[in-house]
Formats: C-alpha cells, sequence, structure tokens
C-alpha cells in the first residue's frame, strides 16, 4: 500500500479509535474516574487565554468534540505513515497499542505541560493519572484492528 493510502486508513482508524476512547472516558466518567479530559482541558486554556467573557456551554462541548476527533484523525494519520508492513490482528493491536501509549507521551509529557494545559505526569499525585496511558493504550490497539482491517490484501 503507498504512503497515501497508509495516511488514509491511518486516519479512519484513528477517527474510530477516537470513538472507543471517547466511550471509554464516558464509562470511567460515570463510575467517578475521570471528570476532566484533555480536550476539554485544552478548551479550558484556550478560553483563558483567548476570551474574557467565555465561551457557552455549547461552544464548549462542540470545541472539545472537533479538538478530540482532530487530534485522533491526526495521530491515527501519522501512524499509519508508521506502518510500512502489516502483520496480523494481534500484532497490529500490540503494536497500535505501543504507539498510543507514545502518543500519550508526547503530548501529556510535552506539549499540554508547555501549553499551561496541566501538570506533567510525573509532577501529579493520584494514581488517576494512570487512566490516561491506559485509555491511549485502548486507543491504539482499536486503531490497530482498525487500520489492519482497512489494509488487508483483497482478493
Amino acid at each position: 500500500m503507498d504512503m497515501r493510502g497508509r495516511m488514509l486508513a491511518g486516519a479512519l482508524g484513528g477517527a474510530g479509535a477516537t470513538l472507543a476512547l471517547s466511550g471509554l472516558r464516558e464509562s470511567w466518567r460515570r463510575v467517578g474516574l475521570v471528570f476532566d479530559t484533555a480536550p476539554t482541558q485544552v478548551v479550558d486554556r484556550v478560553e483563558e487565554v483567548f476570551t474574557q467573557e467565555g465561551f457557552s456551554p455549547g461552544t464548549r462541548r462542540a470545541l472539545a468534540a472537533v479538538a478530540h476527533i482532530a487530534y485522533g484523525v491526526s495521530t491515527g494519520a501519522a501512524f499509519g505513515l508508521l506502518r510500512r508492513e502489516r502483520g496480523g490482528k494481534g500484532e497490529e493491536a500490540a503494536v497500535g497499542s505501543s504507539l498510543g501509549i507514545l502518543a500519550w507521551g508526547a503530548g501529556w509529557a510535552s506539549w499540554l505541560p508547555l501549553a499551561g494545559v496541566h501538570s506533567p505526569p510525573w509532577e501529579q499525585r493520584t494514581p488517576k493519572v494512570l487512566l490516561p496511558v491506559i485509555d491511549h493504550a485502548v486507543f491504539g490497539a482499536v486503531w490497530g484492528l482498525i487500520f489492519s482491517a482497512l489494509t488487508r490484501d483483497r482478493p
């Protein structure tokens, strides 16, 4: 598969994996484990820096959803560019999970703290800091399964 095809399959995988991650986070929110997610924290920071009156609740939800999908799709496209050789479903899920954890580390330990969205993980004092690692591993595994389905050889 050429680079453009891998990128498109990766982007579609990123969209699907973002929906799976969102479902997982919503489940965790309902049981009280997660209250604020990175996309809403980014919107909080954007609101703080760029507005004085703040966003309406509907605008906040829409911005968070767009930011989350855009980040997932672009991350998935980047993963697709990185995957030049394919393995079976299990291998793709494992590689995707590893890439998901790498994406978590790149965001949560670098640009999110630098942008003032939240503190880096090593400064946080709660075991809940591990939840984003788990959900990014799930994101990556789902991405790998979707990518594998979209890029398998067709008869």
